[in-house]
């Protein structure tokens, strides 16, 4: 019985043995020694805040039109026996070139009748001036108080034949006149230096008065309609209702991409069209591009009527700007910002609302601060960086002037001082800036 009643304890007792044995381990143990990971520094690249007043390229887009577009018509009737060799779509033609000759052997016929009509009424007409004299004569001679009307007197001294006269000779001159201008009309000439966008009558066709023979446009220079929103409006320095003095008239660097490379042309803001359009609430501004068929050499390549461009249009001086590429910029307008002791600060900034590749801060950011350009995964506030390479914002936009034909292209002095109250890099910092602009 006893062994019955030890075998159904015997759990029991191992359960509790095990029980103290495991409170007398735990409160014998070794104390733990706590021992912080060690912290990682954050490699990036930085960009030193350099305020300076820039002109800021508006970025738009538009087609290359001509300013002046003519169809040329027939104001005669007759057979074209004659058209120029540059009389074919896309033939230069210079203003005063004899384009297409229509048959004119009628209208010289016209005009030998005319010129004889002419003759006839001349010679009428002096025979009538000698016989108002010999009337005039004969009327000294009648008595004084001989009873007579005026309209008899006139009649007497041939005045309504004379008159007469001298209508039939107005009339036979405005017949020359006009056989004049219609033998010229049947020779058609280039009312400007333009090229042949459509030849629609040829050798051998016969015409009629308002007959089309052609459309041409100007070469002497070409316009893009560009549009401009309303929010960027603030940007550009608009022309007036007279428009821009040639040499006033705003830079517009016009390019496009021609079988894989990009080509550029220089124009200039002309004018704007006055109105904002109601759907889209853009403002359409017209840029001047002067010799686009590059026919005088001022351009060293062609820009074809009904390209289709992109324009960067420089804008008016905006000042203690900061430039920065897009893709440093988060959400809600926050940037990484190095502080003094290297650790990661957010950063909210305004902005210009622009297009391309960099952003335009206008507050946010002071001279000298620190920008992160590089992408930082799950960075939080607070965490430690080491600075691998240091750059500038400072922007040139002497490139883009110079090739526009701006003068002073040159930074303005404002920037060359606030560069200069910036701690200037050394050589170490020369190299390594080189590589953070790779980097941005």
């Amino acid at each position: 019985m006893a062994s019955k009643t030890f075998k159904a304890l015997l759990p029991l007792l191992l359960i509790c043995a095990s029980l103290v044995a495991t409170l007398a381990l735990y409160a014998t143990r070794p104390e733990t020694a706590t021992v912080a990971p060690p912290e990682k520094a954050v490699l990036v690249d930085v960009a030193e805040v350099v305020l300076q007043d820039l002109r800021i390229p508006i970025q738009a887009q538009g087609t290359v039109t001509p300013h002046r577009q003519t169809t040329l018509a027939s104001e005669v009737s007759g057979r074209i026996v004659s058209v120029s060799r540059s009389f074919h779509a896309g033939g230069f033609i210079a203003a005063g070139d004899v384009l297409v000759e229509i048959d004119d052997r009628n209208y010289q016929a016209n005009l030998l009748r005319a010129k004889a009509g002419v003759e006839s009424a001349e010679s009428a007409l002096a025979q009538e001036i000698g016989r108002a004299e010999v009337a005039h004569n004969e009327w000294k001679k009648l008595p004084k108080n001989s009873q007579r009307s005026q309209a008899a007197t006139d009649l007497y001294l041939r005045k309504p034949q004379l008159e007469q006269a001298q209508a039939q000779l107005l009339s036979a001159e405005a017949d020359f006149s006009k056989a004049q201008d219609d033998l010229e009309r049947t020779v058609i000439r280039a009312p400007y230096d333009s090229l042949i966008k459509e030849k629609r009558a040829d050798l051998g066709q016969y015409v009629g008065p308002g007959t089309p023979l052609a459309a041409v446009f100007a070469v002497d220079y070409a316009e893009v309609r560009l549009a401009i929103p309303q929010s960027k409006l603030s940007y550009l320095d608009l022309p007036g209702v007279t428009g821009f003095d040639p040499g006033e008239a705003p830079p517009v660097d016009l390019y496009t991409d021609v079988a894989g490379e990009v080509k550029h042309w220089v124009a200039r803001l002309q004018r704007t069209e006055g109105v904002l359009d109601e759907r889209s609430r853009v403002l359409f501004v017209v840029a001047r591009v002067d010799d686009p068929y590059a026919l005088t050499g001022g351009n060293s390549k062609p820009l074809r009527i009904g390209s289709f461009v992109k324009a960067s249009i420089l804008g008016s001086q905006l000042h203690d700007l900061v430039v920065l590429p897009r893709y440093v910029l988060r959400a809600g307008n926050m940037l990484w910002v190095v502080d003094e002791q290297l650790t990661l600060r957010n950063r909210k900034v305004q902005t210009l609302r622009t297009g391309g590749e960099e952003i335009y801060v206008t507050s946010g950011l002071q001279q000298g601060d620190l920008v992160s350009l590089t992408t930082i995964s799950h960075a939080i506030p607070g965490i430690s960086v080491r600075i691998n390479s240091r750059t500038s914002t400072l922007r040139q936009q002497g490139s883009f002037m110079e090739a526009a034909g701006v003068p002073g292209a040159d930074p303005p002095a404002s920037n060359k001082a606030k560069q200069q109250e910036s701690s200037a890099p050394d050589q170490s910092s020369a190299v390594a800036s080189s590589t953070g602009t790779k980097a941005a």
